[in-house]
């Protein structure tokens, strides 16, 4: 592995992330074309990822059910820019069982067993809940409904990427049934916060939290707010998406509530999500041309340990010291491995854990054993330093919480270097092909909006909810504009 020569970020973005990602062991492509298998490694940051959201879901009201992944045709087409916004992504199921063929070819589709009415493999799954929601729902004391789904789905991907764009990927959908457009409407706001909470916090990924133009909404939404980042080939990503749904569901199913006053009304909706395009997020904003760079919220392994030893004595001695440690680590709530494998060299080692990205690697021979140290090495730095093994636990601790936090303004700073003003088209058209997030005036139109998008791949990633007003001229047309999107070109 160490000898192995990699792409670089600057020779070819693309095949250095692709290699990362079976270098670092996280996944790699089926023999299902558009599918990848997630391996144990890459599952188990997914599953941090997961178990974190899991927990904040719960803290904000939200409870986890589990709705079929199948979806009746019907109920798709029943709201018309829901289905519009899918539709060519539909993997459908025809028939429901297989034959061998007369001629002993083979299996073979029954054409006999042809289903009355064709099933969707789930999109997305607004429409089958809602479907549930309307009988779940009769009064105002049956709301509001707050639930979360992990599942998988499927989209039919012809151009694939592992955990960025796939056919079939996991994710949550939070789905929420409200009495009042307000509550709705706070219910998407919260969970936006929760994902842009999670993104800063435990991703050390900065994000900014914006509203999505009409063009760029959800199928089915009124209003689409989302968390971007800012990828350092200087690609934007959407990490996350919280959707007002208005009552757009609740029609389209007849989804009403007897209020206090014994009305009928029709309820108010939400839905949000993120997916294990996060990982891809993750890679992208901390990777380095070694491998992997993990913040240590989501590491699997926080803290590795290497021996280093010429005879069975000294091994039996750096072991005591380094599983003591392990304990006490441990004790802390510190993932820790020990790597006492003899099949391996220390060098390999040191390389594998890099490609994966252990935040802490720490090496112990005969002479750190004599002389009471150990050396240590933070993967985020590449910096080395031998350091007393008494109070080495403490040490490590604050080390972690160190190499967090520089994660994080690490990829601020980078952000920030890469964020830009611009008032001149011609000048954009040049600027966006270097990459960055570009604050530019838009005059507010679907025409314009797609245009700039057919001549220059950008799209506007979103309105910031902080931004300022400001009065302008829209960089293409000269007409007036109240302040400035945020344009870059996009995964």
């Amino acid at each position: 592995m160490a000898q192995q020569k990699f792409a670089t970020r600057e020779e070819d973005y693309s095949k250095w992330y692709n290699e990362l990602v079976y270098r670092a062991d996280l996944a790699e492509h089926s023999d299902v074309r558009g599918c990848m298998i997630i391996k144990p490694y890459g599952y188990a940051i997914w599953e941090k990822i997961r178990d974190i959201l899991d927990k904040k879901f719960k803290e904000t009201g939200h409870s986890n059910a589990y709705f079929p992944l199948f979806i009746p045709k019907s109920y798709l087409s029943k709201e018309a820019s829901h289905v519009e916004g899918f539709a060519k992504e539909c993997a459908v199921v025809t028939h429901y069982r297989l034959k061998n063929a007369e001629d002993g070819s083979g299996l073979i589709v029954d054409p006999a067993a042809k289903l009355e009415e064709e099933l969707i493999v789930r999109p997305t799954s607004e429409t089958i809940i809602w479907n549930s929601y309307k009988n779940w729902i009769q009064s105002y004391r049956d709301l509001p409904i707050l639930i979360n789904q992990w599942a998988n789905v499927v989209r039919w991907e012809m151009r694939t990427r592992l955990f960025l764009r796939t056919a079939e990927f996991l994710w949550q959908e939070g789905h929420t049934a409200h009495a009042t457009k307000q509550e709705a409407i706070e219910e998407a706001q919260t969970m936006l916060e929760v994902y842009a909470e999670f993104a800063e916090n435990y991703m050390a990924m900065p994000v900014i939290k914006g509203r999505k133009t009409e063009s760029e909404r959800f199928a089915g939404a009124e209003d689409t707010l989302c968390i971007e980042a800012l990828m350092q080939d200087g690609k934007a990503l959407q990490a996350g998406t919280s959707h007002f749904l208005g009552q757009n569901f609740a029609k389209a199913f007849e989804v009403k509530y007897t209020d206090k006053e014994g009305k009928q009304e029709y309820v108010w909706a939400t839905s949000w999500g993120v997916s294990t395009r996060l990982m891809g997020a993750l890679i992208m904003t901390h990777s380095d041309d070694e491998g992997l760079v993990l913040p240590p919220a989501l590491a699997p392994i926080q803290v590795v340990a290497v021996p280093i030893h010429r005879s069975e004595e000294e091994l039996a001695a750096i072991s005591e010291k380094l599983n003591a440690l392990g304990q006490q680590l441990k004790a802390k709530g510190i993932t820790f491995k020990y790597d006492n494998d003899d099949n391996k060299r220390p060098g390999w080692k040191f390389a594998e854990y890099e490609a994966k990205g252990v935040p802490v690697r720490i090496a112990m021979g005969p002479r750190d054993l004599e002389n009471g140290k150990a050396e240590v090495a933070r993967r985020d730095t590449k910096e080395k330093i031998s350091v007393d093994f008494e109070g080495l636990d403490e040490y490590i601790e604050q080390l972690l919480s160190d190499i967090q936090q520089n994660l994080l303004e690490r990829a601020k700073v980078f952000r920030s270097d890469n964020m830009k003003k611009l008032d001149s088209y011609d000048q954009f058209k040049i600027e966006i092909e270097k990459g960055g997030f570009f604050l530019c005036h838009w005059d507010g139109t679907k025409e314009t909006e797609a245009r700039i998008k057919e001549e220059t791949q950008a799209t506007i990633r979103c309105i910031a909810l902080d931004q300022e007003p400001e009065e302008g001229i829209c960089m293409v047309t000269g007409k007036p504009s109240t302040g400035r999107v945020i344009f870059a070109k996009a995964y």
